[in-house]
């Protein structure tokens, strides 16, 4: 009888055993499956969010300069053409900014009109090349010699900006073209010792609106005729155009904002020293 309720007991400790063994492995399994779950599911939201966030290609971003008027003047756009937080480099000193601190930039769009440099004629061209992915938008500080670029990527057919940076503008063995044009456009005798005697001149044709007419300029014609010179910053759009510190010619074009105004100088640097050697006014 002993021997029967030993056996007995023996087999619900067993019993009890592999109940207990089958709930602790169903937790643990169940445990393990909530996780994979969670995890699959946060990818899943992941991949949603990144795909609602995208910006969609519109028509502006077929053409950088399109692009970039419209991200200058929409603050909505502009945020959503952000990369936050965006890398933002003083000088070595790295930082970032968060989207909420973000203050809307209208870059020259304020103004009634902007700059661009160039090197060479040829190089003016590329402005208009639709297949360009690479762009930097920059400041020149005369003042200060500091330069402040923006840094845009065309990624899937966006406009995107991904960084800026502010550096002092690189120094020059001869003299730096912003140091020279900086005293140029504030110092009036200064101005009149750096042109040259006549100045080459290329205007639109009074008698036929469709053509070019090319003259020379003296002293006191430039005086009369001269364009509203920036005096404080100058900025620029470099599309992969060459931009060398010894560059022996600058070329710098003055376009309006929305008004048709149109003007571009012609420097060249003679025995180490910057000129004024060709003036083109052919606005609107």
């Amino acid at each position: 009888m002993k021997k029967i309720i030993t056996e007995i007991f023996l087999f619900l400790i067993l019993l009890a055993s592999c109940n207990n063994s089958k709930k602790s492995n169903t937790d643990s399994f169940a445990s393990i499956t909530a996780l994979v779950d969670s995890a699959a599911q946060k990818r899943i939201d992941s991949t949603r969010l990144e795909k609602k966030q995208l910006p969609l290609p519109t028509i502006v971003d077929e053409s950088f300069n399109d692009f970039i008027y419209t991200f200058a003047s929409d603050d909505n756009f502009q945020r959503q053409r952000i990369v936050f937080p965006l890398p933002y480099y003083n000088g070595e000193v790295p930082s970032k900014i968060e989207k909420k601190y973000w203050k809307h930039d209208y870059l020259f769009t304020r103004q009634s009109f902007y700059t661009l440099l160039f090197d060479r004629e040829e190089d003016m061209d590329i402005a208009n090349d639709t297949n360009v992915n690479s762009v930097q938008v920059e400041w020149m500080f005369l003042k200060t010699r500091m330069i402040k670029k923006y840094y845009f990527q065309r990624k899937k057919g966006c406009w995107l900006l991904e960084a800026i940076n502010l550096r002092p503008i690189a120094k020059s063995d001869h003299e730096g073209f912003v140091d020279f044009f900086a005293r140029f456009s504030t110092d009036s005798l200064f101005q009149c010792k750096r042109i040259r005697q006549p100045l080459i001149f290329v205007t639109n044709d009074p008698d036929d609106d469709f053509s070019i007419l090319e003259t020379t300029l003296h002293l006191n014609q430039w005086l009369a005729f001269k364009p509203i010179l920036p005096t404080e910053r100058l900025s620029n759009i470099n599309y992969g155009q060459s931009e060398k510190n010894d560059s022996q010619t600058k070329i710098l074009a003055l376009n309006g904002v929305g008004n048709g105004f149109s003007n571009i100088l012609y420097f060249r640097r003679r025995a180490g020293k910057w000129e004024l050697y060709k003036f083109e006014d052919t606005g609107v």
